[in-house]
């Protein structure tokens, strides 16, 4: 066994091992976000609650509204303040949104390699969230809010494994080995804290299997055919896509109607 090999070995038994034992430290989801939470759940509680939360803090509210206002909501009318966009989408929708706002904050470390890299991940985050609010549009059964959050959190595995990462030096010299750690562990780190943080089952989901490209829903596409597509036209997976020949051989493409993508993809299928 070669050198890099035995560290990857060591890293994920570690790894694996803390997970079972419950050892391993997951993030916390922010505070605010499980504040919208507990009020949106909550039947005594209104969506001027909601507001009232929103309006402390000022970058939040401004955000909210003009995360409303774009054009994925597809909104007649324009809001101009934050109890106008709660009333109009509802609390269940500003919850969703609110978390997918403020999971940037988990996307931080305390040395510059791996902020650099955390950095990268959310920046991909961002781009497959708005791919993916474009792709459920076109699918009514689908909820854009749950789709944005599902972009933003479907590789959120990557946090445990990158702090852990920080007491592995070897780890930090060589970003190809870490990013082939991650590649086989994020999925089931990412559904783990999914399921800490009590998400939905269809969220979970996407954090389980995004990467698998012949994965099948039933019935109609889902948020994990929607995160697959958008995570495969995002420009981080750019090459993978252009190397597949045949876009119709993945469920994924065929049940949301896409036969080919001529901004990303030389070839159509």
């Amino acid at each position: 066994m070669s050198a890099h090999d035995n560290v990857e070995t060591v890293f994920l038994d570690e790894l694996y091992s803390m997970l079972s034992h419950n050892t391993l430290v997951l993030p916390s989801m922010p505070e605010i976000a499980l504040r919208i939470r507990d009020l949106a759940e909550d039947e005594t509680s209104s969506l001027a609650d909601i507001s009232k939360v929103i309006n402390k803090d000022p970058a939040l509210a401004a955000r909210l509204v003009q995360i409303a206002n774009s054009p994925a909501f597809r909104m007649r009318h324009p809001f101009n303040s934050v109890d106008m966009a709660v009333m109009r989408l509802g609390g269940k929708m500003v919850k969703n949104i609110v978390t997918g706002m403020v999971m940037q904050q988990l996307f931080q470390s305390t040395t510059e390699l791996t902020d650099n890299k955390l950095r990268t991940y959310w920046n991909h985050a961002t781009e497959v969230s708005e791919k993916a609010m474009e792709l459920a549009r076109d699918h009514k059964h689908l909820q854009i809010d749950q789709a944005m959050l599902g972009g933003l959190l479907h590789d959120i595995g990557v946090l445990p494994i990158i702090a852990l990462a920080e007491d592995y030096p070897q780890l930090l010299i060589d970003e190809a080995q870490l990013d082939r750690l991650i590649q086989k562990a994020h999925l089931e780190i990412g559904t783990a804290i999914m399921k800490h943080w009590e998400f939905s089952p269809e969220l979970i989901a996407v954090a389980a299997h995004h990467e698998d490209l012949q994965y099948e829903s039933e019935g109609l596409p889902d948020y994990v055919d929607v995160i697959i597509v958008a995570n495969l036209l995002s420009d981080h997976k750019k090459a993978d896509l252009q190397g597949i020949r045949n876009l119709k051989a993945i469920p994924a493409f065929n049940k949301l109607g896409i036969t080919h993508h001529p901004d990303t993809l030389a070839r159509s299928a």
